[in-house]
């Protein structure tokens, strides 16, 4: 029997991410997803080398986008700001609230241009 959509988890999602952007000639799929809680964004998606959307220890998305586009996320409702577990939010950094996976596909596929574009 198929899984509903609710069954389906977070690095199930992820995964589907990581095979539609890994065609892109400079996007790193992640290495070795085992390791997601021993080191920060060691399962993430990269582009020139620089993170740009993982699965956090928690099992949250997380995506890197311009700081003023995750203020209107975070007001919206759509997200929050990331926090890797020491307390201190990073600006830069959404953790996604939705399980859209057309919403994940769409906020990675932005943050990758956003890092792409920092390099």
């Amino acid at each position: 029997m198929p899984k509903s959509r609710k069954d389906v988890t977070s690095n199930e999602r992820f995964a589907k991410i990581v095979k539609a952007l890994s065609g892109h000639p400079d996007v790193t799929p992640p290495s070795d997803t085992t390791q997601s809680r021993k080191k920060f964004g060691s399962s993430g998606l990269k582009i020139n080398d620089k993170i740009f959307a993982m699965i956090s220890s928690k099992g949250e998305f997380v995506v890197k986008l311009p700081e003023q586009r995750v203020d209107g996320l975070v007001t919206s409702g759509k997200g929050k700001r990331f926090d890797p577990g020491h307390g201190r939010l990073m600006k830069e950094w959404l953790t996604v609230e939705t399980t859209s996976e057309k919403v994940w596909l769409q906020l990675a596929k932005e943050a990758m241009e956003f890092v792409a574009s920092k390099t």
